[in-house]
């Protein structure tokens, strides 16, 4: 029998929280929607809110296939470039 010691850490990473946005006017907005239903839509009509009541634009929507699991590299890179904030929520 082996006995595996469950308190182990794995590797150290080294993360931060984006800068606080010191307003939201004029932004531009990224939607990250997770593939789950009604997803796409629940995030746009969020989307509008801030567009009516910060002059926000909206980007075309961002997709990751699994809701479980986190955007893909290349996803986040893509929106970090293109947005300045990113919405994500679930669906159903």
């Amino acid at each position: 029998m082996r006995l595996y010691d469950p308190t182990s850490s794995g590797p150290q990473r080294n993360l931060s929280r984006a800068a606080v946005l010191a307003s939201l006017e004029g932004k531009t907005i990224g939607i990250l929607e997770n593939g789950k239903l009604n997803a796409a839509e629940m995030l746009q009509e969020v989307a509008a809110l801030f567009e009516a009541r910060h002059g926000c634009t909206v980007r075309p929507i961002y997709s990751k296939s699994n809701a479980s699991a986190p955007a893909s590299p290349e996803v986040l890179k893509q929106a970090a470039g293109e947005v300045d904030f990113l919405i994500t929520g679930l669906g159903d």
